[in-house]
């Protein structure tokens, strides 16, 4: 298949011919509108472009090279407007690696940071060059290069998802931990490849999305020192160095001029099985870092457009990472779309989840817009009309934006309300109860007027940041020893509960508390309205042996250990159990029309059916949804009992016109797995209106018409 330029409309019929000659190259104008380096026939075609810069000079190298072989001056007639364009006729696409230079003002006051000896990075690169070996630190005085990518992946007649975000079951995870552990058994571990060969255990869990951790080109080796033995990296990879070339240390050959086809092959595969692929994108900063971080692309293009600055030339910090990208700034807004554009168009991305996305709508000045024209524009460009817009609602400058970020009715949110209340209401806090019957019933309080409703909320309890599901109840301090920063790194806000004993234990009362809270987390998720969202590993028990900050942990705290899914098998069972009978039961996920019973399409309880006056002493609450089934002549009824409380409580269930009747679907507080839950409708176990809610425990009940549901004879 030939390669196919992303702007076919303005390339002319005929051949294109050299007009001129530049450093023994045949070269003429290029094409202006296309960012990047692009392979035609017969020639590349280099385009980009400087506010400021007063010339600019294309490098050319051999493979992995550290000098370039040719130095090509874009003649001035190659120019037009801040932008440089030049054909290069003769090159092979996989014989050389490019880098520009550029010649300008110098003035760190104004901001301007033009050095003419600095090899520069193509911000619009597909690949990236000098780092491809994982933890392997470029050599003293090397420099990142590009490569021009063959864009001829075939992706046939294949076809995206496109699911409701109700019906999405969100599985946030990291490419490399996801498989490095040898426990994972897969040929390449620690790579796309390795990921897609687990595919099948991902359909068997139920999921139907994964969230990838940042995959766009980052450098890990970025702070990269020794602890106690270990060595450290940036392992999380929130640190970007290309936001247009997947990172080529997670694919598992080398795939030159053809970087991403291993990531195509694993998107196309997770589509073919139903499962959404939504990248974690980090446009709040750069790895360039502040005025002592490293100079290897924007600094060098244009340092006062693509970063915010102070008056005086300093980098604004609302990352935490040194700088903070200028992402209302006209350029940049245009490189971001442009960038998100590429994605879903060359790679078929689903959705995207931004990091620290309140810094997407600070001005140039750092302070917060009402109307962030970037946001504004990704809500309605057409090519994102069916792309999932998920925010961090909040930035490390201070700025918190949950129930408040600017929407359109388009971006969804991580619902960092709903983590706090309810790991505080679920580890025994009862006095959340209100707030708590409020985010389990989609955080009305928070989602109206520019949202849509339940759909704008990620409801999770654990993410990559912070404790696992496993570690929230098994610890009550953070242990970031291992960091190095004297446990001082890491939120300390974890509303955690170890359960009467600080990590590992044998004692059996302590681990099946342990197990029980974490099946409740996993009932309350999956009964929530709104999008359910949990950490990879959580569904088996995985540990980071209690580091809450592990984004330097590229080892055993951070990897996946497929060892704990046989020993939690048990837990694993409950999570598939769960997916499921949230994608059976359409009431939960937002319903249809009103069922014939005459109820609300959610209500709220106290032990007392239809007593929505859930206070502060409310121990045990129930929430029910009701509405249509999935056809019109069928009703669908979902109550949702949990009791945080360390004593039972006997509730009762709302009435139902017979021939209906209430019938247990899962009850953490049961002895065994197979008391647990009913895989088999008959065999759940008909209640009647009273029911002994366990001790801090959580019980889903289903109406279902009683002679349906009869044993067999």
């Amino acid at each position: 298949m030939k390669d196919i330029p992303l702007l076919l409309p303005l390339i002319p019929d005929d051949p294109l011919m050299p007009l001129d000659t530049v450093q023994g190259f045949r070269v003429r104008p290029g094409f202006f509108e296309i960012n990047g380096a692009t392979s035609l026939p017969g020639a590349v075609n280099f385009t980009v472009h400087s506010h400021a810069a007063s010339s600019c000079e294309l490098l050319l190298y051999k493979r992995e090279a550290s000098e370039p072989y040719a130095v090509l001056r874009f003649p001035e007639n190659y120019r037009i407007g801040n932008v440089y364009s030049m054909l290069v006729f003769g090159l092979d696409i996989g014989e050389f690696e490019y880098a520009y230079r550029l010649d300008g003002p110098r003035d760190p006051k104004k901001g301007l940071l033009f050095d003419k000896t600095k090899p520069l990075l193509d911000p619009y690169a597909k690949a990236v060059t000098g780092q491809s070996v994982w933890g392997s630190k470029p050599l003293p005085g090397s420099s990142y290069h590009a490569r021009v990518v063959k864009n001829n992946f075939d992706w046939g007649n294949a076809r995206q998802p496109l699911l409701p975000m109700q019906d999405l079951v969100i599985y946030e995870l990291h490419v490399r931990g996801f498989t490095k552990h040898s426990s994972s058994q897969v040929r390449h571990p620690g790579t796309f490849a390795g990921l897609m060969e687990k595919i099948p255990y991902l359909k068997q869990l139920g999921i139907t999305a994964v969230e990838l951790m940042p995959i766009f080109e980052f450098d890990e080796t970025m702070g990269k020192r020794e602890v106690n033995g270990k060595t450290l990296l940036d392992y999380w990879g929130y640190n970007s160095v290309s936001f247009f070339a997947p990172n080529t240390s997670y694919s598992s050959q080398k795939e030159y001029n053809y970087e991403g086809h291993e990531l195509k092959s694993l998107i196309k595969a997770l589509h073919k099985n139903g499962i959404e692929v939504i990248l974690d994108v980090v446009f709040n900063h750069t790895a360039e870092g502040n005025e002592d971080g490293p100079f290897f692309s924007f600094k060098g293009f244009d340092n006062n457009i693509y970063y915010m600055l102070t008056p005086d030339g300093h980098y604004y910090n609302f990352s935490g990472c040194g700088n903070t990208l200028n992402c209302n700034h006209p350029i940049v807004q245009q490189m971001i779309l442009e960038c998100l554009r590429y994605w879903v168009t060359v790679y078929r991305v689903d959705g995207f989840r931004f990091d620290l996305a309140s810094i997407l709508g600070r001005n140039e000045d750092g302070s917060p817009m009402n109307k962030p024209p970037l946001l504004q524009t990704l809500a309605f460009d057409p090519i994102l009309g069916n792309v999932k817009l998920i925010a961090e609602a909040w930035d490390a400058g201070g700025l918190y934006q949950v129930g408040n970020f600017p929407s359109w009715k388009r971006w969804a949110e991580w619902n960092g309300k709903y983590r706090d209340d309810l790991r505080s209401f679920l580890k025994g806090d009862y006095w959340m109860a209100p707030e708590a019957a409020k985010r389990i019933t989609g955080s009305p309080d928070l989602y109206t007027g520019q949202y849509r409703g339940y759909n704008s909320s990620i409801n999770f309890i654990t993410c990559h940041d912070g404790f696992t599901l496993c570690d929230l109840y098994s610890y009550n301090q953070k242990h970031n020893e291992a960091n190095g920063w004297d446990n001082t790194d890491g939120t300390d806000d974890n509303r955690s509960w170890n359960c009467g004993c600080e990590g590992p234990t044998s004692a059996p009362a302590v681990c099946a508390l342990r197990k029980r809270l974490i099946k409740n987390a996993c009932a309350v998720l999956m009964c929530s309205r709104g999008t359910p969202m949990f950490l990879a590993g959580d569904e088996f028990g995985n540990s980071s042996m209690g580091n809450n900050n592990p984004y330097c942990q590229d080892n055993e705290i951070s990897w996946i250990n497929w060892k704990d899914l046989d020993a939690n098998r048990e837990l694993f069972n409950f999570f598939r159990f769960m997916i499921r009978f949230r994608k059976k039961h359409v009431s939960i996920r937002g319903g249809r029309g009103p069922c014939s019973f005459g109820f609300p399409f959610i209500s709220l309880h106290t032990a007392v059916p239809f007593d929505s006056g859930i206070t502060p002493d409310t121990k045990a609450m129930g929430v029910m949804y009701a509405s249509q089934g999935e056809r019109p002549d069928t009703d669908d009824i979902v109550y949702l009992g949990v009791n945080v409380y360390w004593e039972d409580i006997t509730i009762q269930l709302p009435k139902l016109p017979p021939p209906y009747g209430w019938y247990l679907a899962a009850n953490t507080a049961a002895d065994t797995e197979d008391s647990c839950v009913a895989w088999n409708p008959k065999e759940m176990v008909y209640i009647a209106n009273t029911f002994v809610l366990g001790l801090r425990s959580a019980a889903v009940f289903t109406a279902c018409k009683r002679q349906e549901l009869l044993p067999d004879q």
